[in-house]
C-alpha cells in the first residue's frame, strides 16, 4: 500500500514547466508552413536552372526575386532543421554535458551552413548585376 499523501500538483512541482515547448512547437510549425510554399518553388528553380548548366543557374539567380526566394528557402530549411535536431538531441541524449555540446554545435553548424549558402547566392546575384 502506498504511503504517499501528496496531491498530484505537489508531486509534479519542481519537475520543470512546459512553457518553452509551446514556443518551440509553434516555431517549427511556422517554418514548416513556409517550406510548404518555398520547396515547390525551390524544386522548380533547381530543375529550370540545371537545364541550362552553370551559365543558366547564374542567370537564374541573377534575377532579384529568384535570389531572394532562394535565400528565404535556405533560411527556412536550415532553421527548421535546427529545431528538429534540437528536439532529437533533447529527447535522446541523456548526459547533460554532451547534450549542451551538441545543442551548441547544432546551432553553429546550421548558422554556418546558412551563411555559406546565403553568401554564395548573394555573390552570384551581385556579380551578375555588375
Amino acid at each position: 500500500m502506498s504511503t504517499n499523501f501528496e496531491t498530484p500538483a505537489a508531486a509534479a512541482r519542481g519537475l520543470g514547466s512546459a512553457k518553452s515547448g509551446t514556443d518551440h512547437y509553434i516555431r517549427q510549425r511556422v517554418s514548416a508552413i513556409a517550406l510548404v510554399f518555398l520547396v515547390p518553388w525551390f524544386l522548380y528553380a533547381v530543375i529550370a536552372a540545371s537545364r541550362s548548366g552553370y551559365a543558366g543557374a547564374v542567370e537564374f539567380l541573377s534575377a532579384p526575386w529568384n535570389a531572394i526566394l532562394m535565400i528565404l528557402t535556405l533560411g527556412a530549411a536550415f532553421y527548421h532543421m535546427r529545431l528538429g535536431m534540437q528536439t532529437v538531441i533533447e529527447d535522446y541524449i541523456a548526459k547533460a554535458g554532451m547534450k549542451q555540446t551538441l545543442l551548441i554545435l547544432n546551432t553553429f553548424v546550421t548558422l554556418g551552413l546558412f551563411a555559406a549558402t546565403a553568401l554564395s547566392v548573394l555573390k552570384i546575384w551581385i556579380s551578375a548585376g555588375a
